[in-house]
């Protein structure tokens, strides 16, 4: 084996494992923001504006975590468009990309809004419930997370499960379970406050497969060419 030959050898087997490293470290960070974002920013509260009064740290914690979620985010993306490599289809690697940056900006201009809201209170207690702004910050942070940023994940799931299926780089009952996922969160109407936790739920159950696939040595360190054969 010469050397090149070597080098492509060592990358087959560090682009899932680094795929997966960035995925679980996107769905950990993300699922952690959500859970305290959630806890302490209720849908519906009983006395408006008491979330803030009372768990300011712990949503300034949560918001904290989404741009190194966002980061681990972006370098899964990559990783794993890499892998698939020159047999990805170029229609649903598009969808596949512009989902995955969409619903990366959107989550962000989420957590810079309800930032916003954490700020504007701290600065101005007094007259931060005097007027309509918290109530249409509030209203529209929780419609881009819940509605876009939501449907573009379902659309990355999509496309995902489709490149999978077609390429066969990951099992059939993933991409299957996959497509039903992101159904659910295309279709669902009104999306309950913790549906955004499916989507780094699924990011942490396909790396945790690639990383089991990987070491054993069936699936993700074979070269394409032979499961197209």
């Amino acid at each position: 084996m010469n050397a090149q030959q070597m080098h492509t050898a060592r990358m087959r087997l560090r682009t899932p494992r680094a795929a997966a490293i960035a995925g679980i470290l996107f769905a950990l960070l993300f699922g952690a923001a959500i859970i305290l974002i959630r806890a302490s920013l209720p849908v519906n509260p009983p006395v408006e504006g008491l979330w803030l009064e009372q768990n300011a740290d712990r949503t300034t914690l949560g918001l904290s975590l989404v741009p190194y979620a966002g980061i681990a985010f972006l370098w899964f993306l990559g990783v794993m468009r890499d892998r698939i490599g020159d047999h990805e289809d170029r229609f649903f690697a598009t969808i596949l990309f512009g989902s995955g940056l969409l619903f990366l900006a959107l989550s962000f201009m989420a957590a810079a809004l309800a930032g916003g809201l954490v700020g504007a209170y701290t600065q101005y207690p007094d007259r931060f419930f005097g007027g309509d702004a918290y109530a249409f910050g509030r209203n529209t942070m929780f419609s881009i997370m819940n509605t876009y940023a939501m449907r573009m994940a379902g659309v990355f799931m999509i496309s995902s499960a489709t490149i999978w299926w077609q390429t066969d780089v990951m099992p059939r009952w993933l991409a299957i379970l996959t497509y039903f996922l992101a159904l659910i969160l295309l279709t669902i109407r009104t999306l309950n406050p913790w549906a955004p936790m499916v989507f780094p739920g699924w990011v942490l159950l396909i790396s945790i497969t690639v990383l089991v696939t990987n070491y054993r040595g069936t699936l993700m360190d074979e070269p394409l060419e032979e499961k197209l054969v």
